[in-house]
């Protein structure tokens, strides 16, 4: 039987060898929620993302909590066993995928080259700190809408969100803002519309937000989809940590 734990923290143990920022938030009881099953595995849910613990458990592997919606899941298996019992449940609606992680080092950021960054922009451009008004903005559209989209209303993000937009006469065109958050910081995500790529402007909203979180003593997690994100973030400062495997449902 599957069990929503009130006490997130109980099921700390079972995902001791994760180094995953979106399972401290479930752990942390600030976002997400954490799953068992009996004992011996456990599943932390936040967003697209499902992270798994324990030994393999097929019940945990398909099971979808009451009133999910989503027609899309990232499933993030900890080995072998864990992703063969995956790919056996879910067979071509599994589409496995490589992501990379970047080291956490809160001290690797050279503020001077962050403050140029996010000064180089092109004109008419302005970048803010998400308010109210962007927060919507970020709302209305899809491809913007992972910014803002785990915050149900803005009095929650501006509780616990935090995102740099870039603007042309007042209407978003990139931001890079907090994906998930847990106690000691964010998870970033970056998003560019698509007429207004390769301008550098999620280079500049990427650097905006670091220097952010390094003024409020949060540390920017960056957790790399692909190889250009994984570039990007090594231009605003972070290193290459490894690359693992996850699978896409849909």
């Amino acid at each position: 039987m599957i069990q929503k734990l009130e006490e997130p923290s109980q099921a700390a143990s079972l995902f001791s060898g994760w180094n995953e920022t979106m399972i401290w938030s479930c752990l942390q009881g600030i976002m997400g929620a954490i799953y068992v099953s009996g004992s011996r595995a456990a599943l932390a849910l936040l967003g697209d993302f499902t992270f798994f613990a324990g030994e393999p458990d097929p019940e945990l592997v398909s099971f979808r909590p009451e009133a999910d919606t989503r027609d899309f899941l990232i499933l993030v298996p900890p080995d072998e066993a864990w992703s063969r019992l995956i790919e056996a449940i879910y067979g071509e609606k599994a589409h496995f995928r490589i992501r990379y992680a970047m080291k956490k080092e809160p001290d690797v950021f050279d503020r001077n080259r962050l403050n140029r960054l996010a000064s180089s922009l092109p004109d008419g451009v302005e970048i803010r700190m998400i308010d109210e008004e962007i927060y919507y903005q970020c709302r209305r559209e899809e491809w913007s809408r992972d910014q803002v989209s785990l915050y149900p209303d803005y009095e929650t993000y501006q509780k616990l969100g935090l995102g740099a937009a870039a603007l042309k006469d007042g209407k978003l065109i990139a931001g890079a803002s907090s994906y998930s958050r847990y106690r000691d910081g964010i998870e970033i995500q970056i998003d560019t519309r698509a007429d207004f790529r390769r301008q550098g402007l999620a280079t500049a909203c990427g650097a905006r937000l670091i220097l952010e979180c390094l003024d409020r003593g949060i540390y920017p997690s960056w957790d790399a989809q692909n190889r250009w994100s994984m570039a990007l973030a090594e231009k605003l400062g972070y290193h290459f940590d490894y690359e693992y495997g996850v699978y896409e449902i849909w």
